[in-house]
């Protein structure tokens, strides 16, 4: 298993509200129609990875991954969790070699991956 968050990445939010989660705008981002859809998906993930477009969410997103990662989502509401959950596992499953240019560009170390693993098993 790997570690970060794209998504958090695609984290479900675009900016932090001074409250202590994530903007709700992204709340009801289609986290399945871009986890079923492998062109977006990997177009985010080049996103991501400083390697291609963003989209205005992708941009917004790609804010949030690191903060998000280093707090194992402290900030997201339980539905952003969901989205993360979601769209990481596709990039894991779909597109593996991304995903760890991903997880090596947000956590070089290593020191997220073992609490982001445990996040993202979780049901909260």
């Amino acid at each position: 298993m790997k570690t970060i968050v794209v998504f958090a990445t695609l984290v479900a939010a675009a900016m932090a509200i001074p409250a202590d989660t994530y903007n709700p705008t992204y709340d009801h981002f289609n986290a399945k129609e871009l986890a079923e859809n492998d062109r977006l998906l990997k177009n985010y993930l080049l996103c991501f990875l400083d390697r291609g477009p963003c989209t205005r969410e992708g941009t917004d997103f790609k804010k949030v991954i690191p903060e998000a990662l280093r707090t194992v989502c402290a900030k997201c509401t339980p539905k952003q969790r969901e989205l993360v959950r979601i769209v990481v596992r596709a990039f894991q499953e779909k597109l593996p070699e991304l995903w760890e240019e991903l997880v090596k560009k947000e956590d070089p170390t290593g020191q997220y991956k073992e609490s982001f693993n445990n996040f993202l098993q979780g049901t909260d």
